[in-house]
């Protein structure tokens, strides 16, 4: 059995952050939410790992290598544009010859890994195996409909009018018929050649498509607050790890992990929460479910239900919570008179501001 992992995309919903890097890259607890999914393909004995790229390949060939780091041997499949994942799976053929293979959206989180499910896959070998989650608004996903028996007998991609809340979960398992299927299919309204098409195709034509309810946790880490929650969840399962110098006057409490190089000097540090290695947290607090990346600088400020990228630096602004900041931001209070804001900001950015 072979993976296919798809870090391509623009990530629109996450810039202006993704403008400068990948979405598949921006990191859960300190790790990219990539690495997460490449690590749980292993852990299910899948060794030969197809990815496809797109306009941030350099950036995702550079963290991931040749996959030995994973024990992956990854190849590396350029796809032009994103048009859909049943064009990722085309474009794919040669390299998942007939096997039966695992396609993973390299910016989905599943709790508990993929093990069971392609164990399940390969005892049962039906055509197609799908993963269904309830959401509590489904016009964002492909949707599933399910007959009185529980069967698939429909797909729809991001539908107006929803036939259920039962959401497709970004992990497929297909059978060698899902080729002819992918050929099958027309661009949808949306420009793109769906998977969802391709798999009622399958279903059309009574190939054996079957479906597992995810009980367990699962996240599209596609905008701000899907990132945060991820991150929350992962740093639930911290066990704490203390590296790095946490001096007299600072404290740390519950599940917190000071990375090697890192300084807490007359700081508070509540967990579950982690400092990268590097960085200095000077005369503040950094409250629970914190990431802070490696060589970052947090002097006189509060931060909490955050994640702050690399090479960041907060200095003397009071509280920040539920925020995203990004790799080499500067956070700076600026003069109290006269009173107004002074912002420098990217495309799509949203900012609140106190009248």
């Amino acid at each position: 059995m072979k993976a296919l992992v798809l870090s391509g995309g623009a990530g629109t919903r996450l810039r202006p952050i993704t403008h400068t890097s990948a979405k598949q890259l921006l990191p859960v607890a300190n790790k990219p939410v990539l690495f997460y999914g490449l690590e749980s393909i292993a852990a299910a004995g899948i060794t030969e790992v197809g990815m496809i790229v797109g306009d941030t390949a350099a950036e995702i060939e550079a963290a991931v290598g040749d996959g030995s780091a994973f024990g992956l041997k990854v190849t590396y499949l350029p796809q032009e544009r994103p048009l859909g994942l049943a064009h990722a799976v085309l474009i794919a053929r040669d390299f998942l010859g007939d096997d039966d293979f695992v396609m993973y959206l390299g910016d989905n989180f599943v709790v508990g890994g993929i093990s069971a499910l392609v164990e399940e896959f390969r005892t049962r070998r039906p055509d197609a195996q799908i993963l269904l989650t309830h959401v509590s608004d489904p016009r964002s996903f492909g949707v599933a409909e399910l007959d009185a028996s529980g069967r698939v007998v429909g797909l729809e991609e991001k539908p107006r009018h929803p036939k259920s809340d039962l959401a497709l979960v970004g992990v497929y398992l297909f059978g060698p018929a899902v080729h002819e299927a992918v050929r099958a299919v027309q661009p949808s309204w949306r420009g793109e050649l769906e998977i969802t098409d391709a798999i009622q195709h399958l279903i059309d034509t009574r190939a054996d498509v079957r479906c597992t309810l995810v009980e367990g946790y699962w996240k599209d880490t596609g905008d701000v607050g899907d990132m945060l929650e991820v991150n929350r969840t992962v740093l639930e399962s911290l066990e704490r790890r203390i590296d790095g110098e946490v001096d007299e006057r600072s404290e740390t409490v519950g599940r917190v992990v000071i990375e090697e190089g890192a300084r807490i000097l007359n700081s508070r540090i509540v967990g579950p929460a982690v400092i990268g290695s590097g960085t200095v947290v000077r005369d503040s607090y950094v409250g629970p479910f914190t990431s802070v990346a490696e060589n970052c600088r947090i002097t006189g400020s509060e931060l909490e239900f955050s994640i702050v990228l690399r090479d960041s630096s907060i200095d003397g602004v009071g509280r920040i919570e539920s925020s995203l900041i990004g790799r080499h931001v500067e956070v700076t209070p600026t003069a109290r008179v006269p009173s107004a804001h002074r912002l420098v900001l990217g495309d799509h950015s949203k900012v609140q501001i106190r009248p």
